[in-house]
Parts: C-alpha cells; structure tokens; sequence
C-alpha cells in the first residue's frame, strides 16, 4: 500500500481538534441590529423572529447594557414607522428628530464607546414598500439619490459612527460622500454593495413593516443568477467613496463573500446573516432538526471562513454568551 497523509490525528479528540482550529469567533466579530419603535417601555416580540423583539428607545438602552457586558459594541439601527408617519415620498425619513435619530444620540450620550450603524434606505418609510421615490410604478433612481443623502447626514449629524446605505441607488455611495464632505463630517460608510433579490427577507419586512404594496424590489436589487455583477458592484461603491463594503445575504452567498475579499483584500467586508436565515435555523432547532447552538455557530464560523471580517446576525447575544 501507497504511503498516505494521516490527515485522521488532526481530530483524534476534541483538545487536537480546538488546537487546529483556524477560525474562532469573537463578541467584537458581531454587529447587533435593532428595531426601534416610537413610544416607551416597548419590547415586543417580532412573531415571525423568536427572540427579536420591536424596542422603545428605553429599552434600547437597556439592550445595549446587556450587549456590552457580552464584548459586542457595534449595532445597526432600522426605524419602524408608525403608518400615519408614511407617505409617497417617504418624508419622515429626512426628518431630523425621527425615531433613528433619536435613538442614535442617546445611544451615543449613554454608551459612546458603542459603533452605531444606521441603515439608509427608503422601504421603510414609505407607504408603497419601495427603497425610494416612484414615477409610473418604479423607483426613479436619480431622484432618490438626494433624500438618501440628506437622510445619511441627519444620521452622521446625530451622531452615528456609519451609515449603511442599502437602496441599491447606482450612485447612492457618491451622492452621501459627496453630501458628507461638503459638511465636513467624519462619518463611514459601509455600503450594501452586493444585496441581492432574495427569498430570505421575508421576516424582516415583517420586522420592518415594509414589504413592498405592489411589485418587487428585482429593478434595484441583484438577481442571485448573476456570477460578475456582485464583484462589479463592490468595486463601483469603492470608487465612489464607501469604507466598507457588505454581501446580503450571507449563507447562500459564501461564495461571493469569498471572491470579493480576494479581490479586494484590503477592504473592511462585512455580511449580513439574514431575516430568513436566522429563522430558518432558529424553526429548525425547534423543531429538534438541529442542536441550536451547533448550528449558529457552524454557520457563522463558515462566514467568517469565507472572509467576512464582521457578521450582522440576530443571534449575536445567543453567539457571545455561548462560544
């Protein structure tokens, strides 16, 4: 018999195998995202989401104390707008005292070591659903651009450390570095470069309150066919000026995380495990399919393996407390 590699002993026990792990997980490698409400004392369970609840600023706050005592200190904001507070043009979004706002600079009064992300889009503040302003039922790109701008420096202005624009607007990265700099303003951008059209977001628009009244979001957001586009798109919010870049989803889209960390090696990535994607691990560990805690942390170590540098996920707290 040939001579063979004993590949076998690098898993003899478990001490040999934590020995030869090459990827660990870290609190610090965790983005917490939030959904803040109007009102106080709210902390609300999201149906669709076991254990993501809608929070009142209030409550936020006593989140993010809990967080912290855990190592994670970086959250993504989304607003959950009341319905009366919707309209056409989605004009509570560029509203200076709006729920995001507020919650950003108490967040930053009573936790400044916290890195605030916001998240820039349109979905959910308008009473259509759509990333941004409409003519003859689709989104108009170009003037969009300039309420993502002006809602990105309400944000910076309140204090968050970045901005996350996911609209998926061609120039929305220039239109807010554009708008930053003419107020000399030091805050970051972490891009959703390459967000894809995808089945997984169902429980977030539950979350959000902002599936789309008619149509889709195909026109805006990538079709998961495409091989080149997402590498395109990465390179296109570079140039324009974004810091850090983003694949969304994050589990069906290893590869693509992969490839754009190649080829940019240098460039923050983050991804962004997703609405459906913890709730499908969630309903499965329910229903006895999987140990829970084995399955977060094996789909979270394969993104992190794949090149994500940082990881938005709902399972955040569960992550941190448990390995």
């Amino acid at each position: 018999m040939k001579n063979f590699k004993r590949f076998r002993l690098l898993r003899e026990n478990e001490t040999i195998r934590e020995q030869n792990a090459e990827i660990r997980l870290s609190p610090k490698d965790y983005i917490y995202p939030y959904f803040i409400v109007d009102g106080t004392d709210i902390k609300r369970e999201i149906s669709s989401m076991k254990g993501v609840y809608h929070l009142s600023i209030d409550r936020l706050l006593d989140d993010i104390a809990e967080i912290r005592s855990l190592g994670i200190d970086k959250v993504l904001l989304f607003g959950v707008i009341a319905p009366e507070l919707k309209d056409a043009r989605g004009s509570e979004c560029i509203n200076p005292d709006n729920i995001v706002c507020r919650a950003v600079r108490a967040i930053k009064s009573t936790y400044p070591d916290i890195v605030v992300f916001t998240d820039i889009c349109m979905c959910e503040y308008t009473s259509h659903g759509h990333c941004g302003l409409l003519i003859d039922q689709d989104v108009d790109n170009d003037s969009t651009l300039a309420l993502l701008a002006q809602q990105s420096l309400n944000h910076a202005l309140s204090g968050a450390d970045f901005v996350a624009p996911s609209a998926m607007m061609d120039g929305q990265v220039a239109a807010i570095k554009e708008i930053f700099e003419q107020h000399n303003l030091p805050t970051k951008i972490l891009s959703y470069s390459a967000k894809y059209a995808s089945n997984y977001y169902g429980p977030f628009r539950d979350a959000a309150h902002s599936a789309p009244s008619f149509g889709n979001r195909k026109t805006y957001q990538m079709d998961y066919r495409t091989l080149h586009q997402g590498i395109e798109e990465i390179e296109s919010d570079l140039e324009e000026g974004a810091d850090w870049t983003m694949v969304k989803p994050a589990m069906a889209y290893l590869d693509m995380i992969c490839r754009g960390k190649e080829r940019f090696p240098s460039t923050v990535m983050v991804s962004y495990q997703v609405s459906g994607e913890y709730s499908m691990l969630k309903l499965a560990a329910e229903a006895g399919y999987a140990d829970e805690r084995n399955i977060f942390r094996e789909s979270l170590t394969a993104i992190k393996r794949a090149g994500a540098d940082y990881i938005i996920t709902y399972y955040a707290k569960e992550a941190a407390r448990n390995f």
